[in-house]
């Protein structure tokens, strides 16, 4: 575990980074994903009371989850007797693989006095500050109508330079430019290095420096493919809407079946000389089959390895217990490789500058539901290809500095009520 010296040196680049490392051999990591997100922005940054507002209203309604505790302990005791058919079997070991390393993260983190006391100071300066979520228009249902190559977004980018003057000094130049473009089935760009706002039917969004978004459905998605693999994507995370009961029940997504999956064109968005891919999934053991089995093989997908993603509350503790069968507190992003368009090049040669991390586990607390943490920044180490790295995220719902983000609601979080002014000694 972290010596107490390298503590204090890990909580500063929490600080600095968001990112904490609970193990020296960094198997084991704690991220902020408010602080990596705001590494995206300069004149605004993520407000953590959004962001982590549902684990804030969690806490709220504690006294009401220890009332209903004895109805779930007594479901839990019926559950027992339940006898596991062949695919819950796999799932359950599966389970018993990870959980020595799972309750060894969980351990180190509730070890790090210095990072409890952090979350503790988050929860008490959000707390207060929760707003009231607003009405905004779905990008998924005007997407679908036929207007939608109609409707426009306004893009107002902020520049500065500095110009020499006659005293030999130099003046600074603030330039404003506003441009309208179609906002679907288009590539929507900000490639200044500052955050751009903009405007949408009445509702305002903050684009990060260096970002652009393309807002489709999967139909359009192979407008993303870029004319030249040497233009192909080294990093690709891909988010997919796999069917659930939980997101059906709440409405929260609309979901797809997992044969429309198969359709995504992985092998040309790849960069000629390869890309690493990662897979976010659930838990059901028929899912990950129909990866290991089908997906990954239709993509020319290797697989190479997965991270473990531990959820936790502001008070370190797991957001349900580790052995619950039907809502397991981690999920899981699968990693692999799809090879290039160059000849003789194949995974291990993709593999062979930097191996990707075995037994990771990340843990964060979460954000909105469905909301993964932000970590294509500990990825871009393992991508192959040259560098700066592009990236891009498949069925997106927020923006990064430096990526391209696809999705029928790529702006979904980057509405201007999730964010606040930055404040200038930051």
């Amino acid at each position: 575990m972290v010596e107490p010296n390298e503590e204090e040196e890990e909580l500063s680049s929490l600080f600095k980074s968001g990112i904490y490392r609970l193990e020296p051999n960094s198997n084991i990591i704690f991220i902020d994903s408010v602080r990596l997100l705001n590494r995206s922005y300069s004149r605004f940054s993520v407000s953590p009371s959004q962001y982590y507002s549902r684990f804030f209203e969690l806490d709220r309604n504690e006294e009401k989850t220890r009332v209903s505790s004895n109805s779930t302990k007594s479901n839990r005791r019926k559950r027992k007797f339940h006898e596991l058919n062949e695919r819950e079997q796999s799932a359950d070991q599966r389970h018993k693989e990870a959980r020595p390393l799972l309750l060894r993260a969980h351990e180190a983190l509730l070890e790090a006095k210095d990072l409890l006391s952090f979350l503790y100071n988050l929860r008490k300066s959000c707390c207060s500050s929760i707003q009231t979520q607003s009405s905004v228009p779905s990008f998924i249902d005007l997407g679908s109508v036929w207007q939608a190559p109609m409707y426009e977004i306004s893009m107002h980018f902020h520049s500065k330079s500095l110009l020499p003057n006659a005293t030999g000094g130099s003046d600074l130049l603030q330039c404003d430019e506003q441009k309208l473009v179609p906002i679907f089935n288009n590539l929507v760009i900000n490639d200044t290095r500052d955050d751009a706002e903009a405007t949408f039917l009445d509702n305002s969004y903050i684009i990060p420096r260096d970002s652009c978004f393309h807002m489709s459905n999967l139909e359009q998605i192979h407008n993303l493919i870029p004319g030249n693999p040497n233009n192909g994507y080294n990093l690709i995370v891909i988010d997919p809407p796999w069917e659930n009961g939980s997101a059906r029940q709440k409405s929260v997504y609309p979901t797809l079946p997992n044969r429309y999956f198969l359709s995504l064109p992985v092998k040309q968005l790849t960069h000629s000389e390869g890309a690493l891919v990662g897979l976010w999934i659930t838990n059901r053991e028929k899912l990950r089959l129909f990866v290991e089995k089908e997906l990954f093989p239709a993509w020319g997908v290797s697989y190479k390895t997965l991270i473990y993603w531990l959820k936790v509350k502001v008070d370190g503790s797991l957001i349900s217990e580790l052995d619950v069968f039907h809502h397991r507190p981690y999920e899981c992003l699968l990693l692999g490789y799809s090879h290039g368009f160059l000849e003789g090049m194949d995974s291990e040669q993709l593999s062979t500058s930097s191996c990707l991390p075995e037994n990771q586990v990340i843990i964060s607390v979460p954000g909105d539901y469905s909301r993964k943490p932000p970590i294509g920044e500990l990825l871009l180490n393992y991508a192959p290809g040259p560098r700066p790295a592009r990236c891009v995220e498949l069925f997106a719902r927020e923006l990064l500095a430096g990526w391209t983000s696809w999705g029928n609601e790529p702006l979904h979080f980057q509405e201007s009520k999730y964010f606040e002014s930055k404040r200038t000694d930051e």
